[in-house]
């Protein structure tokens, strides 16, 4: 279901905390400009869910942003490759403020309160000018989640405790020395808690989930302004100012994750920002509801979306898809989601019947 073609994504049956999120300090994973396209899919066959692409000012099913297409975030990198200051970049950015995630939206906010007092400097100097209150942030907030983690762990056995305050006491050293060369990565926290071999004798499985819940909410530069600052601090203007719309562009995403026998059928896609498609992994969609409850919602109102297209003669020939993506969504989140397709002015039956006419039609034309 990923859309960047990184490898541990795309590991079988790996854990879904495994490399979810950048590191608030590290340089993990940037997005190029060369992987940018009209929807972002790599090592994975969405092609039938080509006629998603097509579709334009969708909100994500996930976070509700206004999703925005690769083709039309190519020409927006165009203008602010030709911005010199923080001024000229608010400016081009401030048409797309509805569309921007909220860890991107609180930046945008922080550029624009700059702009007023120094239009002329650079992004990388505003990052410069926030830089030391976010950094102590930062650190607190991830005083706070490891501290959390080795409460967690008390429960487990005395040497897998052991394991993990080892692991969290490295992780605040390499946090309080500040040294460029080791860098706190969160991934490696969450890979070495994958190494924990649980003792079944004391539902040791329950208590690791339980920890491995918690942890994963170590904060990356997608969840938190102050990571964001810190890891962003010394990059280019352009790369910083591209960074903001970047997790708003529309992708596919597996709702059953593919990694977990989730078949590329288009039943079995949404059309989801790149934000929230990278977020999720292969997490189980479950539990992606409990760190985010209003994602029933989001994708009821994608849904409601969908069905208006259809109805104005969009989407011709997957008139039965809102009926297949609320059997996915009901199953991979375990009765969560369950989608009201009450104005949908097509029965199953009917909408199976104008599919089967539409693939008629243009079998005969060819």
């Amino acid at each position: 279901m990923l859309i960047l073609p990184i490898s541990i994504f795309n590991q079988p049956k790996k854990q879904y905390q495994n490399g979810l999120f950048e590191s608030g300090l590290g340089n993990n994973f940037p997005i190029k400009n060369d992987v940018i396209k009209d929807c972002i899919s790599f090592q994975s066959n969405t092609s039938a869910g080509n006629v998603l692409k097509k579709l334009r000012g969708i909100k994500c099913p996930y976070f509700g942003v206004i999703m925005i297409s690769g083709s039309e975030l190519k020409r927006i990198e165009h203008q602010l490759d030709k911005c010199n200051c923080v001024k000229d970049i608010v400016k081009v950015l401030s048409k797309y403020k509805h569309c921007m995630q909220n860890t991107e939206k609180k930046i945008y906010t922080k550029f624009v309160e700059i702009s007023q007092k120094s239009p002329s400097i650079t992004l990388p100097e505003c990052l410069k000018l926030l830089y030391d209150e976010a950094i102590i942030k930062l650190k607190l907030e991830e005083f706070n989640v490891l501290d959390d983690v080795d409460k967690i762990s008390l429960n487990l056995s005395p040497q897998n405790a052991l394991f993990v305050h080892e692991k969290t006491t490295r992780c605040r050293q390499i946090i309080l020395e500040n040294n460029e060369a080791d860098t706190f990565k969160r991934k490696t926290l969450l890979s070495s808690l994958d190494e924990i071999k649980p003792n079944n004798k004391n539902d040791e499985d329950k208590i690791l989930e339980k920890l491995k819940d918690r942890a994963i909410y170590l904060p990356t530069s997608g969840t938190s302004e102050n990571a964001f600052i810190v890891k962003y601090v010394n990059r280019s203007q352009q790369e910083i100012a591209k960074r903001i719309l970047r997790p708003s562009v529309a992708t596919i995403e597996h709702i059953q994750p593919e990694s977990f026998e989730g078949q590329n059928t288009i039943g079995n896609f949404l059309l989801a920002s790149e934000g929230a498609n990278s977020f999720r992994s292969n997490m189980p969609l479950y539990k992606f509801i409990e760190m985010f409850p209003f994602i029933p919602q989001k994708c009821q109102n994608y849904i409601e979306q969908i069905i208006n297209l259809i109805h104005n003669g969009q989407l011709k020939g997957h008139e039965t898809y809102p009926y297949k993506v609320k059997q996915s969504l009901a199953k991979e989140s375990n009765g969560q989601i369950i989608l009201n397709l009450s104005d949908y002015k097509y029965s199953e039956t009917k909408a199976l019947e104008m599919e089967k006419n539409c693939y008629k039609k243009s079998f005969k034309k060819n």
